[in-house]
């Protein structure tokens, strides 16, 4: 078996030297700018909705390498699924990422499941779920999100963070 912080390490440069969906939508249906103040990340969200499908998505922004990584896999995750599945995957990756999900219960991580080694590193975990924050914001029509908000529905206390 490979070592995981290694593959870990090979997804995370990958994705950010050749991130998936980088760029802007055209007529996108949906959008939300989303901060990690902590790190001075910062990405905006964009989504075309299909009825409640999400027909194509894209990210871009200023942000660590964990971030854009986590925003790619996260864009190729994404598309393709309803609202509802969508939603679950955020809750379920900011549980895994925050280390509250048993992965060896069942889920829907898939590969996503690279990032449940961030949990080890607490000042990055904000970086890996403020894509997954900023999805959430623009699947409610909330123009902007923070991992840093105390409003934010998914905020994630971290430490003294």
């Amino acid at each position: 078996m490979a070592n995981p912080r290694a593959l870990y390490q090979e997804v995370i440069l990958d994705h950010n030297r050749k991130p998936r969906n980088y760029g802007t939508l055209a007529q996108a249906s949906h959008q939300a700018s989303g901060h990690n103040p902590l790190c001075g990340d910062h990405i905006d969200v964009a989504i075309n909705l299909s009825g409640e499908c999400v027909d194509s998505i894209a990210f871009q922004g200023a942000s660590c390498a964990i971030c854009k990584a986590s925003a790619s896999m996260m864009t190729m995750t994404v598309k393709g699924k309803t609202r509802a599945e969508a939603e679950a995957l955020i809750h379920e990756f900011t549980d895994m990422a925050t280390g509250k999900l048993d992965l060896s219960d069942a889920h829907h991580m898939g590969r996503l499941v690279v990032f449940a080694g961030v949990v080890d590193l607490p000042v990055r975990v904000k970086c890996a779920i403020l894509p997954w924050h900023t999805l959430h914001a623009t699947l409610n029509a909330i123009d902007s999100t923070s991992t840093e908000a105390e409003h934010d529905p998914m905020h994630v206390t971290i430490g003294d963070a």
